[in-house]
């Protein structure tokens, strides 16, 4: 077996006299698809750090193999000092890497390579920073959140990109359907360390809940025992002058270990505060079209929203989604056709912008206005009590906003929402920086809610989850109603957001070709195309041939131990032989349908 391409052991790190992280270890071989998961605040992104090598350890070792190369993209993507979007992603190249996978790349996200880093939003320097740690297509991938600020085409034309790719994967994603569909093995960091699951993710919520259960039991069973010996020591033989000291000792270790157990972070606690029930129809689009400039972005879209509805709003970026949602609640009127809303409706909106707070505003100030109490469902209740239903620590009451992480504003932000009496929730973005069990339980939430939800997200498997019906952009305006979530959506229309237009681009690609002159019919195949179809056979052989020899040596269970040169040379020599191996048996089958196509 090979060695491992990353190895990090024992890994101690201690921010503000608190541990992060305790004995963490992470390894990475060649090929592998990991997905690295925990709750916000438990130092994923900080691990990932250290594996990339831009955060040092304050204990534990670092180990990469010779000759690996290795990108990390993290969440905030820095491309100061750069005039454009293409130097920057030229600028992560190494020498022999293909310059013009860059522009391949930039142009595959929405990018041209002139765009000014200075005027970028969030989610094109997300775009800019992907391309710049996939062109090289290197050894390791480290990937902080790299969905964020996607839309749905780019998650799936990204999904599609990494699977094809050779490069062993780190993931942190609180995209479910995104590391369900690329992992194949879970690193799940808890409590300071870390445990590994040789699955994908689609199994470790179960692992870790079994986990979880098993350990609460054997909490219990240590509860009862110091119980017991508690008891043999109060109650114990009323003569006896001396107590047995090892029994003594014993139970103060039991004690100590008690104490030392560190407990799961509890869940946030998510009620929605209710106002008077809506009239039933919530709003009536008929058909509605709104054009910015040549843009047309609704055209001639008809929808009726009831109470109890909760409806997905999916399209690319720039389809007219926030559009649609602002005229479906009042806040826009449209330009032709005609908006019907209905009475009584008492709404509140969480959108993707989390709302502009002062950043020195402290968070009880931004929970309660400057009051000691927050009143949900007319019941008054004291800040510090409502701080600790979102997972926030009394003594971070006078903590400012700028301090907080993206998860922690992402919570407040859901704190502030939820407090406001509404029958229709406005959701535009909810799941951003939001962790796993944050999402589920805002999914329950959403079950459990009476009134009408209108949702806005990329994340497919929480469309799934939450929506009834998902309205769907078809481009050039056009919007169509579907049953269920977003996969019922995929199974009705028969391709998602991404293969829909991708779909379109192939056939206009295509009346454009029958248009076009037919001269690609009289081209033949050049003598070098002809000579690479009669040879490559011939060097597949020969990589196969090499591939099996480099693959007997290294069965060799012992050959590590007594010869590590020749283990490293046969290691590197089949890295090198598969990866030729796979770039000729691509050529060839280029070639041979290029053949089929011009013989044809």
């Amino acid at each position: 077996m090979a060695p491992p391409l990353l190895t990090l052991s024992d890994i101690h790190l201690t921010f503000g006299g608190t541990p992060l992280l305790e004995g963490a270890s992470l390894s990475v071989m060649p090929g592998d698809r990991l997905c690295l998961v925990g709750r916000n605040g438990s130092g994923k992104s900080t691990l990932l750090k250290i594996a990339a090598g831009a955060v040092q350890s304050d204990r534990g070792e670092r180990i990469v193999q010779s000759g690996v190369t290795m990108r990390y993209l993290p969440q905030e993507p820095d491309l100061s000092g750069f005039d454009d979007t293409l130097s920057y992603v030229l600028a992560g190249l190494a020498p022999g890497d293909e310059p013009h996978r860059a522009t391949t790349l930039l142009n595959a996200l929405g990018l041209d390579g002139t765009e000014n880093p200075a005027r970028l939003s969030g989610g094109e320097a997300r775009r800019a920073a992907l391309a710049r740690v996939l062109a090289p297509e290197p050894d390791i991938l480290l990937l902080d959140e790299p969905t964020n600020h996607l839309d749905l085409p780019a998650i799936e034309w990204l999904e599609s990109e990494l699977q094809r790719l050779r490069s062993a994967l780190v993931l942190i994603s609180h995209d479910r359907r995104f590391l369900s569909n690329l992992t194949r093995a879970t690193i799940w960091l808890d409590r300071s360390a870390t445990r590994r699951l040789e699955q994908g993710f689609a199994a470790f919520e179960d692992w870790r809940d079994a986990f979880l259960e098993q350990e609460e039991t054997e909490r219990h069973k240590l509860d009862r025992k110091i119980v017991a010996e508690l008891d043999w020591v109060r109650h114990g033989v009323s003569g006896r002058r001396k107590r047995n000291m090892g029994r003594m000792r014993a139970l103060q270790q039991l004690k100590t270990g008690r104490s030392e157990q560190r407990k799961v972070a509890g869940n946030v606690n998510l009620v929605v505060s209710e106002a008077e029930t809506s009239s039933k129809l919530i709003a009536e689009a008929r058909a509605i079209s709104k054009s910015f400039g040549d843009n047309t972005v609704l055209r001639e879209v008809s929808v009726k929203v009831l109470r109890g509805d909760r409806f997905g709003i999916v399209g690319a970026n720039g389809a007219g989604k926030t559009t649609l949602l602002n005229i479906l609640t009042g806040q826009m009127q449209p330009d032709s056709g005609s908006i019907r809303l209905g009475e009584n409706i008492a709404l509140v909106t969480l959108d993707q912008r989390r709302e502009t707070l002062d950043p020195e505003m402290t968070l009880q100030y931004a929970l309660s206005g400057g009051s000691d109490k927050v009143t949900l469902n007319g019941q008054p209740r004291h800040v510090m009590s409502y701080m600790k239903d979102f997972l926030f620590a009394p003594e971070q009451a006078r903590t400012p906003l700028r301090v907080l992480s993206g998860g922690e504003r992402g919570r407040l932000m859901l704190a502030r929402a939820l407090a406001k009496p509404s029958n229709v929730l406005v959701l535009d973005e909810p799941t951003n920086d939001l962790d796993l069990e944050t999402l589920d339980l805002l999914q329950e939430m959403l079950a459990d809610y009476p009134g009408t939800v209108l949702l806005v997200s990329h994340d497919r498997d929480f469309l799934d989850r939450v929506c009834t019906s998902v309205l769907a952009s078809d481009g050039d305006g056009r919007w169509n109603v579907y049953a269920g979530g977003y996969s019922d959506m995929v199974a009705q229309r028969g391709s998602g957001v991404q293969a829909r237009a991708a779909a379109k681009a192939e056939k206009a690609a295509a009346e454009k070709t029958e248009a076009a002159p037919r001269a690609a019919a009289r081209r033949k195949l050049s003598f070098k195309e002809k000579h690479a179809l009669e040879t490559l056979p011939k060097r597949i052989k020969e990589l196969q041939d090499q591939i099996a020899k480099h693959q007997a040596s290294l069965n060799d269970p012992q050959l590590f131990s007594r010869d590590p040169a020749k283990f490293e040379a046969a290691s590197k020599g089949l890295e090198k032989a598969g990866a030729d191996l796979a770039a000729a048996e691509d050529q060839w089958l280029e070639l041979e349908m290029l053949r089929e196509e011009l013989e044809g």
